[in-house]
């Protein structure tokens, strides 16, 4: 769960995702601008994850330009591999990654062990929601790469918290 006091007010623009109902999702914490969903689906809540975001953070050594295969190699970089499908594996976690008709991100979501999703709707509130169709009709588009990283072996999140940038890419 992203940070802050809770509850406020809830602010998801659902006009702009047909699909969310309120049967097939929950609000699991109120708005942050801290940071995405892409940052969200690999357990930061540090850093917006974007190349052309000025204070964002994107690791030097991947191109700074926001493609399908340039966020495959930031989460890569973290220990993700590329997989074919969204079901849930035991012993791993799973990362999809939505890209419009153009091909390009515009949305990641992890799976949690309950086989629920977890996202991050902008700047406004972490959600579960019951699958990765919840999206479909919105400009996130569909969900079109799928990654997983094995759990650790605690059950706590493993990811690697690079320091965040402090100026644009």
């Amino acid at each position: 769960m992203g940070t802050g006091a809770w509850p406020s007010p809830v602010t998801i623009p659902y006009a702009e995702f047909p699909n969310l109902q309120p049967g097939n999702h929950t609000v699991t914490s109120n708005s942050d601008p801290k940071y995405n969903c892409f940052a969200w689906a690999a357990h930061h809540t540090d850093r917006w994850l974007d190349p052309l975001r000025p204070l964002g953070y994107w690791p030097p050594q991947i191109p700074p330009r926001a493609t399908l295969n340039n966020f495959t190699a930031v989460y890569e970089a973290e220990g993700w591999v590329r997989c074919e499908s969204p079901a849930p594996e035991a012993g791993y976690e799973k990362i999809a990654i939505y890209t419009d008709r153009r091909g390009l991100p515009q949305h990641a979501a992890r799976l949690l062990e309950n086989g629920k999703w977890t996202s991050k709707l902008g700047e406004e509130e972490d959600i579960d929601h019951d699958d990765l169709q919840v999206f479909d009709g919105s400009d996130y588009g569909q969900a079109a790469r799928y990654l997983r990283r094995p759990l650790p072996q605690d059950g706590a999140s493993s990811a690697a918290s690079p320091a965040p940038a402090t100026g644009s890419p």
